[in-house]
């Protein structure tokens, strides 16, 4: 650009020249996506770790509705906030076709991609390869599958564009490239999750009489199952209350399962309770006599991090990365057999020492998650993929 200018008989302005000439990494993390979930928990708890980095000059894409989301944003991150109108496709357009443009003319080095799927005509770029695609296998409706289709076609072909692709768990870099992990081996990197440090055991409060159930509300959840499972439990715990903390994602899917829990005649004891602030979910955790996660589709977990670190005693899915993510650190039953949700469930209410024997390990394992970790291996690859050689 210098050269340009000087063709012209122009001089490039030094505060431009500096930009220009940056020895920092230039990157561009695209999080457009990040509406809701383990998306927004994995960018607020990065988003201030990155920008510790003195190797990075970060910049942050994100639509004008999502900066309440995120705020306050650090100080040292440059935000880009752009007003299109929202829907799915437009999004897409948009992150297929301007954000390349855009990067181009920031100079960025390299576009971390915190979803499947990034700009398909950009190479120098990371995804984050964390929704599953076994959704599809239990959605019943039919543009819900078609979505799911289409989100694994999108991944597929990003994944072959970049230079580098971070899989949350061995189960996402495997399930996530459709049987071609060996042959991309050399590009997926598996980097964990971490966990908040607020995220703590109190031995000093006392657990108390209910089951908590942290996750958003759609079908992949499970908590159809989880209600039929329930109503096996109050018949010999009618007093048990269950607890269920997050957002109505679909509201096909809470309308049908508030339907189900009154024909099973278990209302009373089914307790919505929303979106929780950080401090009312560490004292969930910190109270609940047991944590319970039937999700059939999960590439992580990061409830079943926070409820570890927390000391609370768990149940969950037996499918995809969950076992990978507890270890020995949970009593695990199959999510698609109710009686079998219903055993475990039970086995934890009527066994004290099992509790506390679960508990004990659920400690030590939430011990090997960090942010920290996951941020130094993150950097680690988005130097990679511009070809700066980690220091």
């Amino acid at each position: 650009m210098s050269r340009l200018t000087g063709l012209f008989g122009l001089s490039t302005p030094a505060s431009l020249d500096s930009y220009l000439r940056s020895s920092r990494v230039r990157v561009v993390i695209n999080a457009l996506h990040a509406k809701s979930g383990g998306g927004i928990t994995y960018l607020q708890n990065m988003i201030p770790l990155l920008a510790q980095d003195e190797r990075l000059e970060l910049h942050i894409f994100l639509h004008r509705d999502q900066l309440s989301i995120f705020h306050p944003i650090d100080e040292r991150i440059i935000v880009h906030a752009f007003n299109f109108p929202l829907g799915l496709v437009r999004l897409m357009v948009w992150e297929q076709l301007i954000l390349p443009i855009m990067a181009n003319i920031m100079s960025a080095d390299v576009i971390f991609s915190p979803a499947n799927f990034g700009s398909i005509l950009v190479r120098r770029q990371v995804i984050l390869l964390r929704n599953a695609l076994a959704v599809a296998k239990t959605e019943t409706r039919w543009i819900k599958r078609l979505y799911w289709i289409a989100l694994g076609i999108i991944t597929f072909v990003s994944l072959l564009r970049v230079k580098r692709a971070i899989a949350v768990s061995r189960y996402a870099a495997k399930s996530l490239s459709l049987g071609f992990a060996r042959i991309l081996s050399d590009k997926i990197r598996i980097i964990h999750h971490g966990i908040s440090k607020n995220f703590s055991a109190d031995e000093t409060v006392e657990r108390q009489n209910f089951i908590l159930a942290v996750s958003d509300i759609y079908v992949q959840k499970n908590l159809h199952m989880l209600f039929h499972a329930m109503k096996t439990v109050l018949n010999k715990h009618p007093n048990m209350t269950l607890m269920i903390a997050g957002e109505k994602i679909d509201n096909w899917y809470y309308e049908y399962i508030n339907s189900l829990i009154i024909d099973l005649g278990i209302s009373d004891n089914i307790k919505f309770i929303g979106k929780l602030s950080a401090n009312d979910l560490l004292n969930h955790y910190r109270t609940c006599l047991m944590f319970v996660f039937p999700s059939t589709a999960e590439t992580f977990g990061n409830p079943l991090v926070e409820a570890m670190a927390c000391g609370a005693p768990i149940a969950c899915s037996n499918s995809t990365a969950m076992p990978e993510v507890v270890g020995d650190a949970a009593l695990l039953f199959n999510p698609m057999d109710d009686a079998d949700i219903a055993s475990a469930i039970l086995a934890l209410i009527e066994d004290a020492d099992m509790r506390s024997n679960l508990s004990r390990k659920g400690l030590e394992r939430a011990r090997q998650f960090s942010w920290a970790t996951t941020t130094e291996k993150t950097v680690e690859c988005l130097l990679e993929a511009c070809h700066r050689k980690p220091e």
